[in-house]
């Protein structure tokens, strides 16, 4: 079947896909602010309150596994409808939950529930487009849903004192009744019939394989999901930082989390105007290597004691943009070639991803030095690996 091609209008379909992926960063950011709030409320510590940061990617990486064969079997609609129904009930576990444990093992439901957003919008992208427009997708993709975190914790941070982070659960579930509504009223199935792969252990473990012993699906998927993997880190660590370390006031955090947000909305218009006259691959690698620059320049800020808030600022922001280049398109060039196994291959990046956020965040949760230096470590490692795997072992 011939592919669409991206024209100048943006089909409602893909507004549609975006803001249910932007459903994830919500999830995320938006209770960020109210940390040392749930930290009083169930008396745990603050840093405790961060592993549900960590529980919850964890929850994103094992979903996904199951949702890809799923997906490639009944279709993009029904799979995102029933996930969307489980973040529903899991967000109202979520808001009544009374101690630490039940907040931890409520997260991680809402994360099984959630993690049909990131698998399905990728697939049904893929099943419109061919790589070059699939990369522009997803760079608009990014745009539209790029303003999620960008005002997801400036959200937090009005509306947690007012309604507390109880209420702020209720929000994200306001948002999921709109989303089921809008899917079920206007979004078309895009798998074709003759395209649905046969749901059986064998099947599923064979491309599962298959996708591990494909040279460029595993080099695009390490690329982009590494690269992911180091703002995890810096979702997760974002509050102590800012909050303990620099001395932030709980109402202004919203805005110096949300600008550095902002620079993914960057990145990914820098990436749309790029791919208009370069190759998707091109555009990969020198994203990749102005990424791994602005990490190092952070690690040795720090190392040399002289990072400040400005400075820690201008890393997260000029990094933050280069993955907003680095996600579309190391994403398309991985999904590239994998034809009738869109689903299941969009779910193991996910499944990477998320599991390399878990690592991450729950590695600079726990290592506690009072500096930034947990999180640029994280980050020139992440960054490190992924350029590698994108420059020198990935081919177009």
């Amino acid at each position: 079947m011939q592919k669409e091609s991206l024209g100048n209008k943006i089909p409602f379909w893909l507004i549609l896909m975006a803001l249910i992926t932007a459903l994830g960063p919500i999830t995320i950011d938006m209770y960020l602010p109210t940390f040392p709030a749930i930290a009083q409320d169930l008396l745990v510590s603050p840093h405790k309150i961060e592993l549900t940061v960590s529980s919850y990617l964890l929850g994103l990486s094992m979903a996904q596994l199951f949702i890809g064969p799923i997906t490639d079997r009944y279709g993009r609609k029904k799979p995102l409808l029933f996930g969307l129904g489980l973040y529903l009930l899991a967000t109202i576990s979520c808001a009544l939950s009374t101690s630490f444990e039940m907040l931890l093992v409520a997260r991680t439901l809402q994360a099984f529930g959630a993690a049909s957003c990131i698998v399905i919008p990728r697939a049904v992208i893929r099943d419109h487009y061919n790589t070059q427009d699939a990369a522009h997708a997803l760079s608009l993709l990014m745009l539209i849903m790029g303003l999620a975190p960008v005002l997801a914790p400036i959200a937090g941070s009005f509306l947690g004192p007012i309604v507390g982070w109880r209420g702020l659960f209720a929000i994200m579930l306001v948002v999921a009744v709109l989303l089921i509504a809008l899917c079920v009223v206007k979004l078309q199935e895009s798998l074709k019939p003759e395209k649905a792969v046969k749901l059986s252990a064998k099947t599923i473990c064979g491309n599962y394989f298959g996708l591990l012993c494909h040279r460029n699906f595993m080099a695009f998927a390490l690329s982009g999901g590494l690269g992911m993997a180091g703002l995890f880190a810096f979702i997760a660590s974002s509050p102590t930082i800012f909050i303990t370390q620099f001395g932030i006031a709980q109402e202004n955090f919203g805005f110096l989390f949300g600008l550095n947000a902002a620079g993914l909305i960057l990145g990914s218009q820098i990436s749309v105007r790029m791919l208009r006259k370069h190759a998707s691959i091109k555009v990969l690698k020198t994203a990749l290597l102005l990424g791994l620059v602005s990490s190092v320049t952070g690690l040795l800020l720090t190392l040399g004691n002289f990072i400040n808030l400005p400075l820690f600022m201008i890393c997260m922001f000029c990094l933050s943009a280069c993955l907003g280049v680095i996600n579309p398109n190391s994403t398309a060039l991985a999904l590239k070639e994998q034809g009738a196994r869109l689903g299941v291959a969009s779910a193991l990046m996910g499944c990477m991803q998320f599991m390399f956020g878990t690592l991450t965040s729950s590695l600079v949760s726990n290592w506690q030095t009072g500096t930034a230096l947990p999180l640029f470590t994280c980050l020139f490692v992440c960054l490190g690996i992924s350029f590698i795997c994108g420059r020198f072992i990935g081919r177009a």
